[in-house]
């Protein structure tokens, strides 16, 4: 059983730091425990506020899961997702190196894996560098823990699905044949963390997940749970129907957990070692500054090119743009929102 002294929140929402605060304080209580639970305002693409906070509590290991991560939004973001998905990782994986932290430990996605989208492809660049990192040496040990959605977490679906049905619905469901991983918050929490104390230096771990389900399935099912009945054509008399909406932009019908076929067990039944491809530092560092520069110039299509480049198996499912970038390039010809 892990007995942390300190567990420093490091999140630059004001309100989901005082939510979780609030929470794990209560814990904290309830289990009679003095774990000292610090609060800091800051994000994770500023490696100086980092370093400052990695180093003045002696952070053993970090967890990092601060991403962008609901497709579309970041889809229509380019350059803030990647902004935050690669360098958020990178510079808290450099500030890690450079104060001697003991293991870093990114949450990554089934969707880093032949990415049809910006969050996948940012996903899989973060990974890309983490395992650069790792094979570059150094004290700190660097892996990665790659899973499907957490029910209850934020931007799942279950969350939706029940308010679409405390109002009467419609539930909206993007494809009849949509499918997804699941695993609950314990679960994944509990995996990661074992995940983390089993790396050894560029380690993918990926969590055993079960079966995918059909999302028309998991809607159908809390229907059922709150007590009512899909209304349909073969059941005209019944409460909520469900509504097909159409794929959104980035999305794809089903996902993948590894990108190869070389993966070994350990010593944990659900969590594997995957041997996934990897790229050499100087490379990497070239194309990161190639890419930071041409966010900065709000340079998309230069972006897009480059995660084409560098990630193998990247297939964008359609044109990507940046709401900001297109403001921009309407205005200058003349045109408006």
């Amino acid at each position: 059983m892990q007995k942390p002294t300190h567990l420093v929140l490091f999140e630059k929402s004001e309100f989901a730091l005082y939510q979780i605060e609030q929470e794990l304080n209560a814990l904290n209580i309830a289990l009679g425990g003095n774990v000292r639970i610090v609060p800091v305002l800051g994000s994770v693409t500023h490696q100086h506020r980092v370093e400052r906070v990695l180093d003045a509590f002696e952070v053993q290991t970090v967890y990092h899961a601060a991403a962008y991560k609901h497709v579309p939004l970041v889809e229509h973001n380019l350059i803030e997702g990647v902004l935050n998905n690669v360098f958020g990782t990178y510079r808290a994986a450099d500030a890690a190196r450079r104060t001697g932290v003991e293991a870093f430990v990114l949450i990554s996605t089934d969707k880093a894996v032949r990415p049809t989208n910006v969050m996948g492809a940012s996903k899989r660049f973060a990974e890309l560098v983490l395992q650069a990192f790792a094979r570059e040496g150094g004290t700190t040990r660097y892996c990665m823990v790659r899973f499907g959605n957490v029910l209850g977490s934020s931007g799942s679906v279950v969350p939706l699905f029940k308010k679409q049905i405390e109002k009467g619905g419609p539930v909206t469901v993007t494809h009849p044949d949509i499918t997804r991983y699941f695993m609950t918050i314990p679960e994944a929490a509990g995996l990661v963390l074992q995940a983390g104390a089993m790396g050894q230096g560029g380690d993918v771990f990926v969590l055993d997940m079960g079966a995918s389900i059909k999302i028309v399935d998991l809607a159908s099912r809390m229907i059922h749970l709150s007590g009512l009945e899909v209304r349909d054509d073969a059941n005209p008399e019944g409460e909520i129907e469900i509504q097909f909406t159409g794929l959104r932009p980035g999305e794809k019908l089903y996902e993948e957990l590894l990108i190869g076929e070389n993966v070994s067990d350990t010593e944990h039944p659900l969590i594997m070692r995957a041997e996934e491809l990897e790229l050499p530092w100087p490379y990497l560092r070239e194309k990161l500054e190639q890419v930071d520069a041409a966010c900065h110039q709000f340079d998309c299509g230069t972006v897009r090119d480059i995660l084409l480049e560098v990630i193998d198996g990247y297939q964008p499912s359609g044109d990507i743009c940046d709401h900001v970038w297109e403001s921009h390039r309407l205005r200058s010809n003349g045109c408006s929102l």
